[in-house]
């Protein structure tokens, strides 16, 4: 356990909740630097990267447009990226089989292993902090972390929304 997490007890709820927003901004902040870093490391644009490291969490080939939504890109945008990332070998155009008319993306193995050996210390790194949390911990961890992400993407939405509107 953290020897923040410890003091917690010190603390009103308004101050735990501005900890957190101040501490979520910076985590942004960083992670932002990190991944600069990496994609500087392996020769990308950050969002190429962005779109890698997404790639490697679904579960099989996406379309095209799926592209764009993970990514937050038009679909002009996604196809362009993913001609670059054709282009690199880093990821690969296979036929749809349940509609010709659509192509499906997939990282190509080669690529998977060096984005992976790319992210491998800072996942160790960031592994190490998560070490020192109970498993209740890690579940209100993790749960924060799904929630926050659904927050984030349902913001980026309506502002885009509100842009385009």
């Amino acid at each position: 356990m953290s020897t923040d997490s410890t003091r917690s007890g010190e603390w009103s709820r308004a101050e735990l909740l501005a900890r957190i927003v101040t501490g979520s901004r910076r985590q942004h902040a960083d992670f932002t630097l990190l991944s600069q870093a990496v994609a500087d490391q392996v020769g990308l644009h950050p969002t190429d990267l962005q779109c890698v490291a997404l790639l490697g969490m679904e579960p099989g080939p996406v379309a095209t447009g799926d592209i764009g939504r993970l990514t937050g890109l038009t679909s002009g945008s996604a196809t362009r990226l993913v001609d670059r990332l054709v282009k690199a070998g880093i990821v690969e155009r296979q036929a749809d089989p349940h509609d010709r008319r659509r192509s499906l993306v997939v990282l190509a193995a080669s690529a998977r292993e060096r984005f992976a050996a790319a992210w491998d210390a800072p996942g160790r790194a960031f592994g190490a902090v998560l070490e020192r949390y109970s498993d209740a911990e890690l579940a209100v961890i993790a749960d924060y972390l799904q929630r926050a992400a659904e927050v984030g993407r349902d913001q980026a939405e309506r502002l885009n929304s509100e842009a385009s509107g």
